[in-house]
């Protein structure tokens, strides 16, 4: 199932965050060979973990880290103001209605469903809270996935080829887009959107200021 957990509250979930960190560390430092921090419990972290973001987590049937992604209000620091400037001729992504989305991980061997059910998951933030869209920076492996689960961004800038290729990708919500996401994921939509409500509660009671 999916879960939706704030970073001040993942020591409520100590497996889940535990699999999490260690899953990255294996993702983005062993396989993937990137210059990120891996400290001496073998877990990624970085510095915009520190900054309370929004961990959508889909959770085994074990209890395990089975996938995440990382979300955190580009009214704030971001990735891609931070370091991907390059990528958009220097224009700055700030908007209450856009939100960055960072740390797309899955574990080594996942449920082959799970990242279009961390991608519907998506959906059911930008309905909920009102976001238009995620901004995003991937690398030419995770075009690849994107593609094949039928959420594609819309590229607002890259460089390099293959699998060195870098981009910037802009995400907005598609009623088609969630359709092929539910389907591909075996995931009714309604499931998702409970999994969403039982987290933030009913939209009438919802309070965004958290995620503003």
């Amino acid at each position: 199932m999916i879960r939706y957990i704030y970073g001040n509250e993942l020591q409520n979930w100590p497996t889940l965050a535990r699999g999490m960190f260690r899953d990255r560390a294996t993702q983005f430092h062993d396989r993937l060979g990137w210059d990120v921090h891996v400290d001496e419990a073998g877990e990624e972290r970085d510095e915009y973990d520190a900054m309370n973001p929004l961990y959508v987590i889909w959770e085994d049937a074990d209890g395990r880290h089975g996938g995440s992604m990382r979300f955190l209000p580009t009214t704030g620091r971001t990735m891609v103001n931070d370091h991907f400037l390059f990528l958009t001729d220097g224009v700055r992504i700030e908007s209450p209605l856009i939100w960055e989305c960072t740390r797309f991980c899955l574990a080594p061997r996942p449920e082959p469903r799970t990242a279009a059910a961390l991608m519907l998951a998506g959906g059911d933030i930008m309905t909920g809270f009102g976001v238009k869209h995620f901004v995003g920076v991937f690398d030419g492996l995770m075009q690849r996935v994107y593609r094949r689960i039928g959420s594609s961004p819309d590229v607002l800038g890259e460089t390099g080829t293959g699998r060195a290729r870098l981009c910037v990708g802009l995400w907005e919500y598609s009623v088609e887009a969630r359709g092929r996401l539910s389907e591909g994921s075996g995931i009714p939509e309604h499931q998702s959107r409970d999994w969403f409500e039982q987290a933030f509660g009913h939209p009438a009671k919802r309070d965004v200021s958290h995620a503003a």
